[in-house]
């Protein structure tokens, strides 16, 4: 036996599928302390864990077959009674294939206007930037029903999540109707999550047209695109000085609490004189830092990839003291708000405040030149 092979380290499946399952539910709901999270989520995950088996579907499945028409939004955990299992694995790192990462299928401007329409208030899809979104619709792909098709029956495993674009459905829950879609509508959703047994049986009335979008497909545009934004992200930060201090998994919680912004060429960022909300690391782009000086906006210095800003005024918990405008075209920033900073870089605040003074010191020359002027 080689040496690399005696090393090798087998992961049980089970244990696969529980961190699988962790690692999407803190994707979607993307709380501000993983570690938090976590604690909260294996213990509601222990409590929940039945000691005997159960048939009988739970409440909260039947929840999820119409998240659209009901007030309560579709859980994402899954029920206690019900134990939700990912058929398919899936490693971001180890798929490099990015020419074929998913398939296209066209639509008309008018359907695609349609399924943004129909899509926006879905969980699921709310915390998704805007690319991800795009690659939700292309990878959308049409079915055609006639009267009488099952689109889903109630205890089979699901599979994909639905959208419709025309015709007119029945929804049954044991046998019982509850449910009609007229021409609108979407179902499946927690498909995208889970391969769990579908919670009613949806029957197609009339002639239609369905778009749909398959478990793993989706799951591979979310994790591989969370995978590819901490990697850019954590490339960023060691690009940082002031950042060198962080341990490995500290810097990767803070990649992790990062949120890409744009801004277009002249757009104003912050405004001197508001309330902190948070700091911002350029990933590409320059900005413009300016200072109220006599009812004109003086620049005092432009920043680049890597650099910084904003920190200031969470350290010392004072307004604003200047604006920053993008320059130079489309800015591209990742933004920290006031929680995550002072969780995750609160004991850098004195490598911060060390700046305070040379800002200071900055902005005392600069009104000595005005002053002479």
């Amino acid at each position: 036996m080689s040496s690399d092979s005696s090393r090798r380290i087998q992961v049980p499946e089970e244990l696969k599928e529980v961190l699988l399952q962790f690692s999407i539910s803190f994707l979607v709901e993307q709380p501000p302390d993983v570690i938090d999270y976590a604690v909260e989520y294996f213990t509601k995950l222990q409590s929940e864990r039945p000691s005997v088996s159960h048939t009988d579907q739970s409440t909260d499945d039947q929840l999820s077959v119409n998240s659209q028409d009901a007030d309560a939004e579709p859980p994402v955990m899954a029920s206690s009674r019900r134990k939700s299992v990912f058929a398919e694995a899936y490693d971001p790192e180890a798929d490099d294939d990015d020419d074929g990462a998913t398939a296209v299928f066209p639509k008309t401007d008018e359907q695609r206007a349609r399924l943004v329409e129909s899509v926006k208030n879905v969980l699921l899809f709310r915390s998704l930037e805007k690319e991800q979104m795009n690659q939700v619709l292309d990878a959308m792909f049409e079915r055609k029903v006639q009267p009488g098709d099952f689109i889903i029956r109630q205890g089979d495993d699901g599979d994909n999540f639905y959208v419709i674009e025309s015709g007119v459905y029945k929804v049954y829950i044991n046998d019982k109707h509850i449910n009609t879609y007229n021409h609108t509508g979407l179902f499946g959703e927690l498909a995208l999550l889970y391969n769990m047994p579908r919670a009613a049986t949806v029957q197609a009335e009339t002639n239609g047209l369905l778009w749909a979008m398959d478990r793993q497909t989706f799951r591979r545009i979310l994790l591989k695109s969370a995978f590819r934004k901490r990697k850019m992200y954590e490339e960023l930060l060691n690009s940082v000085p002031m950042l060198k201090a962080l341990q490995n998994y500290e810097r990767m919680n803070l990649a992790d609490a990062l949120v890409s912004k744009s801004y277009d060429n002249g757009e104003r960022i912050i405004k001197q004189g508001d309330a902190a909300d948070g700091m911002y690391f350029i990933e590409e782009g320059t900005v413009s830092v300016r200072m109220d000086q006599d009812d004109a906006e003086v620049e005092i210095s432009q920043l680049g990839k890597g650099q910084y800003f904003g920190e200031l005024a969470l350290v010392t918990h004072r307004p604003r003291a200047a604006s920053v405008y993008a320059t130079g075209g489309v800015v591209k920033l990742a933004f920290l708000d006031t929680e995550a900073f002072e969780r995750i870089m609160g004991f850098l605040t004195d490598v911060l405040k060390r700046n305070i003074v040379i800002y200071e010191q900055m902005f005392t020359d600069m009104a000595r030149r005005n002053t002479n002027l």
